[in-house]
């Protein structure tokens, strides 16, 4: 799992790794800089010969600017370096890094006066953002502004050392403004902030260096935030038993559908097949069953009495017995609808009901209040909420938990002592135990309808074939998205619909069986450097 961190959790890992492990700071800060202008010949090649500049300010960024500067001048490049503010207000290892520069035979020119410098100002090829970095607390203002504004205005690759600088490490908003970086080169880990928009896309492609840091460091900083790589995702699969038959791999039994979305249905019965799950049966209100028998060929159907607007009655629950002795995993909610009977049925399931549960869309919307019915249910359970449905489920504003998402999805996974995953960019999934897993890949061709049907079907088809639920939330949550970018590629994002990611699944499957998608970064937006 590739560790995610706040800036503050960054900077106790500094600390242990310079007081504790015992690596002087100025080790780290050469590294961080011979990483960065490491990444910058490789993706940039060659730099011999161009001309870099590279904006520093006073503090650790800068030294690690100053770093960059001296390893480019080394490899031929024409270096510029400028420093905004005095050279007598750098200390610590910024400072003997500013020393080795100079000493090295390059200028350092400060930037006391914008104005000033503004009627002079350099050529490049490549700017380097060394201003700021994940240090930044409170509004850019004064001379940094001017020259990120500036910066910005600039037609050629711009590569951010460690953050763009105004960037909130923590959450991706803007500090008032922040460089649009092409490429940032992150240290060590990527921060939480570089996941979230609009910071997400002001780091343009990132890269993450090595830093080798001990596991014992990360145990002692105790984030408790990952992202899954193709790497887990492949462990986490299930192994194919050669001599398997349809019972061995998964029985999932789906309540979906009503009078008007029927796709809803559709999309997630067959997702179960998709994911490597034996069987699957709808069960949907009776009125449907004749025409979804035609729809979906290899999805069973079980018709149940229904209300006067075509969706499953309360009535049905004296019907279902032999469907969930039957399966292995329930799912419940895609198109189900909200009719007060429904609502009815669907607490009266749980109250039923003793299989591992799914439940998405109208099934978490009819459970509005129930909050306690779901802490006591007594299987596992995976939530698959989108913003809205979470907002009703525990009764708070779209926008208190779109301003702290990653804190809800711990709080309340917390509280239902259940796995939580909340759709969005990037999708947060939480467990019992206050870990945090984002997952990235998936792209803007999935905002379209019934794309949530295909990760309840995907999910609960994982979790039939024996997976735990966190990994199949986390795994599932992963073959969604790269199905969808699989998609995105034959495709294109404007017209991708919701069965265009449903049938790229077994290629997104297979993806992850034969290589590393972080390897082409045209999926994800993040692969470790060094």
């Amino acid at each position: 799992m590739e560790v995610v961190v706040t800036a503050d959790e960054m900077r106790r890992i500094d600390r242990i790794m310079i007081d504790e492990i015992g690596i002087p700071g100025i080790v780290l800060m050469e590294n961080a800089g011979l990483k960065t202008a490491q990444a910058i010949a490789q993706y940039y090649a060659p730099v011999s010969g161009k001309a870099i500049v590279i904006l520093c300010g006073k503090g650790n960024n800068g030294g690690d600017g100053f770093v960059v500067g001296r390893h480019l001048a080394a490899m031929g490049a024409r270096v510029q370096i400028f420093l905004l503010g005095d050279k007598d207000a750098v200390t610590g290892d910024a400072k003997v890094n500013l020393e080795i520069a100079q000493a090295s035979g390059l200028t350092i020119q400060e930037i006391l006066d914008w104005t000033e410098f503004s009627s002079s100002l350099p050529q490049a090829d490549i700017f380097v953002d060394a201003l700021l970095g994940t240090g930044v607390k409170g509004e850019v203002k004064g001379l940094y502004r001017l020259a990120i504004e500036w910066l910005n205005s600039q037609r050629v690759p711009i590569v951010a050392i460690d953050a763009p600088s105004g960037v909130n490490n923590d959450d991706g908003n803007l500090l008032g403004v922040g460089v649009r970086a092409e490429m940032t080169v992150t240290m060590g880990n990527i921060k939480t902030g570089m996941l979230f928009y609009p910071g997400r896309a002001y780091g343009g492609r990132l890269l993450v260096a090595d830093l080798n840091i001990p596991s014992s460091v990360y145990q002692k900083v105790n984030s408790q935030k990952f992202i899954a790589t193709t790497e887990d995702v492949r462990r986490m699969l299930p192994q194919r038993r050669p001599n398997g038959y349809k019972n061995t791999f998964g029985k999932v039994l789906l309540f979906a559908g009503s009078t008007g979305l029927t796709g809803a249905a559709a999309l997630s019965s067959m997702s179960v097949l998709k994911s490597g799950a034996g069987m699957a049966i709808l069960a949907l209100p009776k009125s449907l069953n004749a025409i979804m028998e035609g729809k979906i060929t290899e999805v069973m159907t079980a018709p149940l009495p229904e209300t006067n607007a075509g969706s499953i009655s309360v009535s049905a629950i004296g019907s279902i017995d032999k469907l969930m002795d039957w399966c292995h995993v329930i799912a419940i909610g895609p198109g189900l609808s909200t009719h007060p009977e429904t609502s009815r049925f669907v607490v009266q399931l749980l109250k039923k009901a003793n299989k591992p549960l799914v439940i998405d869309a109208d099934g978490i919307n009819n459970l509005s209040g129930e909050i306690e019915l779901i802490r006591q249910y007594p299987a596992d359970v995976i939530l698959t909420p989108h913003v809205g449905e979470l907002a009703r489920l525990i009764q708070k504003s779209n926008e208190e938990i779109l301003q702290n998402r990653v804190q809800i999805v711990r709080e309340w996974a917390t509280i239902l002592g259940k796995v939580l995953l909340l759709k969005g960019v990037p999708t947060i999934i939480g467990d019992p135990r206050g870990n945090i897993y984002f997952n990235l890949t998936a792209n803007s061709g999935m905002a379209t309808a019934g794309c949530g049907d295909v990760l309840t079907g995907i999910i609960a088809g994982f979790l039939a074939q024996g997976m735990p639920p966190l990994e199949a939330a986390v795994a599932g949550a992963f073959v969604h998205g790269l199905a969808g970018d699989l998609a995105k590629e034959s495709l294109g994002e404007r017209g991708m619909i919701a069965s265009d990611i449903q049938n790229h699944v077994p290629a997104a499957l297979q993806t992850i069986e034969r290589g590393n998608v972080e390897e082409d970064t045209k999926r994800t937006p993040f692969r470790r450097l060094f």
